[in-house]
C-alpha cells in the first residue's frame, strides 16, 4: 500500500523521478560509441553506466528497482522504462550478444547476464594484458602519449 501512495506522489513529468522518460528517449537511441563484444566489456560497461545514470535510468539495471506487482501503480510506467532501458542494452552490444539476451525481459537480468559472461577473470586476457604491458616502451612517443598507452593496457 505504501508503494501506490508513493506513485500517486512522483508524477511521470518530474525529471528527478526515474521513471521519468524525456520526449527525446526513444528505443533508437545508441548510448554509447563502442559496442560490447565481449572483450572490451569493463570499459563499455562503464560507459554504459554513465550514460544510464546521466538519463536516471541505472536503477533500472543496478537492481535498486525491480519488476513490481501488476497491481501496483509503478507496474506500468516499470515496463515502460525496464523496456526503453532493455533497448538501449540492445542497441550497444554486438548482434551476436544481441541474439542471446533477445529473450531476457528485464534489464537487470540481461546487465546481469552480460556481467557474468564478460567479467569474469579470464587467464588468456590477463597474460595477454602482461604481455603488452611487459613490451610497452616509450621510444619515440611523448610522455603523454607513453603515459596514455600505459593507462589503456
Amino acid at each position: 500500500m505504501a508503494n501506490r501512495n508513493r506513485a500517486a506522489q512522483l508524477p511521470t513529468d518530474d525529471t528527478s523521478n526515474p521513471y521519468f522518460l524525456h520526449p527525446s528517449d526513444n528505443p533508437g537511441i545508441i548510448l554509447v560509441p563502442q559496442q560490447l563484444t565481449g572483450s572490451n566489456y569493463v570499459a563499455w560497461s562503464r560507459s554504459f553506466s554513465t550514460a544510464l545514470l546521466a538519463k536516471n535510468k541505472l536503477v533500472f539495471v543496478d537492481g535498486s528497482i525491480l519488476r513490481p506487482a501488476r497491481d501496483d501503480l509503478l507496474y506500468q510506467p516499470w515496463i515502460r522504462c525496464n523496456s526503453m532501458v532493455i533497448s538501449w542494452l540492445r542497441n550497444s552490444v554486438s548482434p551476436q550478444i544481441c541474439s542471446s539476451i533477445m529473450y531476457l525481459d528485464d534489464a537487470y537480468a540481461i546487465r546481469y547476464d552480460l556481467k557474468e559472461r564478460f567479467s569474469t577473470c579470464d587467464p588468456t586476457r590477463i597474460y595477454q594484458l602482461m604481455q603488452q604491458l611487459m613490451s610497452l616502451s616509450q621510444g619515440s612517443s611523448d610522455v603523454n602519449t607513453y603515459f596514455t598507452n600505459l593507462r589503456i593496457v
